[in-house]
């Protein structure tokens, strides 16, 4: 089946930020088109790419505290995680490429950008099959009176991009990169430098998580979670068994399973 298909099948239109621009518009064009990571481009050409991890990151950053978030610029947080393709390739390429790379550029003939392609614009086309069992990766806690600053330490640390939030032992919500950078970007326009410190520690994880959270069943079928997370523009979605978590299942951890 997938023989048949081309990357001009699947490719999306490219999503663009300047270098040169802030991080702030970069952060309102990723949140308001459900888009992660952004195409960073230079004149003409790809520089490279940013993601709301790394815009969370650099808010959160100490050092940065007396800088507003509307000086920074894109080019402070470029990076180079994609790779780049042809339209008339077989879309059966993609998926070792996403496996590596959370985007890939689609470029035509005389190298000029005209497409892209991500998890979900893979996942329209091909899904692995089986269960979400298969698909599933291990659920990261945390509980909604946990403060921020610890959530962010655990972000950075080791490396965890969603914590599921739960209180008295239920599901209450989830928390990505994606609010921390949303939390720390308002929090910042909000608060003076020397109110700072204190008022930061004071935030809770329930101040800045998304409720309420969509879950799914084990037995629910990987097509119906799939149309889920592209209809709802969401990259994860936790998994229960009885009404008791036991995973999550992401857009990436699905494509991992193809």
């Amino acid at each position: 089946m997938t023989k048949e298909l081309s990357i001009k099948d699947v490719m999306a239109k490219p999503v663009t930020i300047a270098k040169s621009a802030k991080i702030t518009e970069a952060l309102d064009k990723m949140h308001d088109g459900g888009i992660d990571p952004l195409i960073v481009t230079h004149n003409t050409s790809v520089a490279g790419t940013v993601s709301r991890q790394a815009i969370a990151k650099k808010l959160g950053s100490r050092q940065n505290s007396d800088i507003a978030p509307t000086a920074i610029h894109v080019a402070s947080v470029v990076e180079e995680d994609f790779t780049s393709i042809y339209p008339d390739e077989s879309i059966d390429v993609l998926v070792p490429l996403l496996q590596r790379y959370k985007l890939v550029v689609v470029y035509d003939g005389d190298h000029r950008l005209i497409g892209q392609v991500g998890a979900g614009e893979l996942l329209k086309k091909i899904q692995p099959e089986g269960t979400p069992d298969g698909a599933m990766e291990k659920a990261v806690t945390i509980e909604a009176d946990e403060r921020v600053v610890h959530l962010r330490r655990r972000m950075l640390d080791d490396d965890i991009t969603r914590f599921v939030v739960t209180e008295n032992g239920k599901i209450v919500g989830i928390v990505t990169e994606t609010d921390v950078a949303i939390a720390m970007r308002k929090f910042r326009e909000a608060v003076t430098k020397k109110h700072q410190d204190h008022r930061i520690r004071n935030l809770l994880v329930k101040d800045i998580m998304s409720s309420p959270i969509i879950s799914v069943d084990r037995s629910a079928k990987i097509p119906e979670i799939v149309d889920i997370m592209l209809k709802k523009n969401i990259s994860s979605i936790p998994l229960t068994d009885k009404g008791k978590l036991i995973g999550v299942v992401t857009r990436r951890s699905l494509v991992n399973a193809l």
